[in-house]
């Protein structure tokens, strides 16, 4: 019966659709593979001089594989920065070496071919090198037991128990309900949202049908005036900012004497479905600027947005311009992007096809199931989101490792259908947030350029979703001061970077050139995290100090519930 309940006609009319999206999907790859041949077809030439190129790493191969049959040692060369091939065996032992270098000199040279084709667009280039690039990634030899050596020798010195613990594992990773392979990227035991992630105290103390609105406990006597909201994206669940204690960038904030208010917004299911873009402009942050108001009897904030949230900032602070209201002081964008000219790999799932496929999915639930759209965002990033897994869980055998960041990355949530399609069509299709009065939101036509708000922008550079000179843009948009940061690591890491953890540097700078390399080399690299930058930033448009503020002492907002609320806590099983 637990799989029956799955088979009724609104889940059979999604799966249909989305199987429409994929389709649609694999259709646009055949195009641009069809295009490539013709190409390639047309420019012998070209295609001869890379079999040259492969021919000689064959032969070169080939030749130290003779030497060291005759004796010479393996010179050593290094994986390339490649994790797969790490482990000492790789270069130790001649054969797998060889084998190595063989599907080393074969991912060179196709996807050589496919970014430089003569004849081809921008487009049609950039997903073939990242459809090349996915099956070339599927093909390396580190994926199969018999060409990894690693795999071999777990399997002696267990005696074939690794691969009796991985179909364990392939087993518990089956989800036979809804006829997939979810592969896990942590313990999901390890963890529960509000017992060991998202802890950091405070209440609930207003919601809505779209979201839930946090003012955390105070830890100092005294706090700034001006209160800080934090503004997540829709696309996953709030906590990313507030995980455990040692890397919480709410807490963090709540300790340098902020009022720290945090919009959770709820996992979208049916209930849901006629809301729009305007709809979560109205009733997330500019309900949450209401309620602040009233809470705290201060005309102003410091807002922060985080990816999504950044965007949503970004159109708020266009559309409070535009009707002459100024109650935001300072805006901090973390991993943003105003302008989509480059969005990166995820433009290979855009086009206008796909979102109008897209967008029927969603009209059959009120919502575009989140599974399918993380399954997206992972093969952006597939040796390490995707295969590192099947060969640590299925191949070694080894359990699961509680990891906080991956299990917030497994904890999806569906997409808002409205609201999602209407910023893929006018974000990354028409690419009109940048352009004057294109966008009307909430009855206004917005234009970035006439933000004057003080901005910190932050983007970091191993960012898969946002590219960060993309991010950059902002600076050269927005019409007020702009200090851009540039974090290591990736979208994910490299804004999780807390002072207590120094893993990963930064750079900053208040001058920002239209070239985003000038900028780069003008800058310094510094140590440690930037939230310190920030706190740093922020503190000169805190207004002062004033007593600590207690969550539901206003009589219009009681306490509803502690943090972090029930809206965080709906999972997708819930919604379906």
């Amino acid at each position: 019966m637990s799989v029956l309940k799955h088979f009724t006609p609104a889940n059979l009319q999604t799966q249909y659709q989305m199987t429409r999206v994929m389709a649609g999907l694999s259709a646009d790859v055949t195009r641009a593979y069809a295009q490539w041949m013709t190409a390639l077809a047309l420019h012998p030439g070209f295609v001869m001089k890379h079999s040259v190129s492969l021919t000689g790493d064959y032969l070169g191969i080939g030749g130290e594989l003779l030497r060291q049959a005759v004796g010479s040692p393996v010179k050593p060369n290094g994986h390339g920065g490649d994790r797969r091939f790490s482990g000492e065996s790789w270069e130790r032992r001649p054969v797998f070496n060889a084998v190595r270098k063989a599907w080393q000199a074969n991912t060179r040279t196709l996807l050589s071919l496919a970014e430089g084709t003569p004849g081809l667009d921008a487009d049609t280039a950039r997903k073939l090198r990242f459809f090349t690039g996915q099956f070339l990634d599927a093909v390396a030899p580190s994926n199969y037991a018999l060409s990894n050596p690693e795999v071999l020798a777990a399997a002696r010195a267990t005696r074939g128990r690794n691969f009796i613990d991985g179909l364990r594992n392939f087993w518990s990773d089956l989800d036979l309900e809804h006829g997939r392979l979810k592969i896990s990227m942590s313990d999901m035991g390890a963890f529960k949202v509000g017992r060991d992630l998202a802890i950091t105290p405070g209440k609930v103390i207003y919601q809505n049908e779209l979201m839930q609105l946090i003012q955390y406990t105070p830890t100092t006597a005294k706090v700034a005036r001006r209160p800080l909201l934090i503004i997540p994206p829709w696309l996953n669940k709030y906590y990313v900012l507030d995980m455990q204690p040692s890397n919480s960038l709410v807490r963090w904030a709540v300790e340098q004497g902020h009022t720290v208010f945090l919009i959770s917004w709820v996992n979208p299911n049916g209930e849901t479905r006629d809301k729009t873009f305007d709809d979560y402009l109205r009733e997330g942050p500019l309900a949450a600027l209401d309620v602040i108001k009233d809470v705290t009897g201060q005309k102003e904030v410091n807002a922060m947005g985080y990816c999504l949230g950044g965007i949503l900032l970004t159109v708020l602070l266009a559309w409070l311009e535009k009707k002459g209201e100024k109650p935001i002081r300072s805006a901090t964008f973390m991993t943003t992007l105003v302008d989509y000219s480059d969005v990166g790999d995820i433009k290979v799932f855009v086009n206008e096809e796909l979102v109008d496929r897209l967008e029927a999915a969603g009209r059959a639930k009120g919502f575009i199931p989140g599974d399918n759209v993380s399954w997206g965002f992972r093969m952006l990033r597939a040796p390490d989101l995707i295969w590192s897994f099947i060969i640590n869980h299925y191949l070694l055998g080894k359990p699961r490792v509680p990891f906080d960041l991956l299990y917030w990355n497994e904890d999806a949530t569906n997409m808002p259908a409205a609201c999602h399609t209407w910023f893929m069509r006018n974000m990354y299709l028409k690419n009109l947030l940048r352009e004057p009065d294109a966008l009307e939101v909430a009855g206004e036509r917005i234009d970035v350029s006439r933000i004057k708000t003080p901005s910190y922008v932050l983007a970091t550079r191993d960012d898969h979703i946002a590219p960060w000179k993309t991010c950059y843009q902002a600076t050269q948009l927005f019409s007020g001061p702009s200090r851009f940061v540039l974090g290591n690591s990736g979208h994910i890491a490299g804004a999780i970077n807390p002072p207590t953890k120094v893993k990963y540097g930064y750079r900053a700078g208040d001058e920002t050139p239209a070239n985003p390399d000038a900028w780069f080399e003008a800058t310094e690299e510094h140590p440690g995290s930037w939230w310190v930058d920030w706190g740093k930033w922020l503190k000169q448009h805190t207004g002062g100090q004033v007593n600590a503020r207690q969550p539901g002492k206003h009589k219009d907002y009681p306490v509803i519930e502690d943090a972090p609320g029930a809206y965080v806590k709906r999972s997708m099983e819930e919604t379906r």
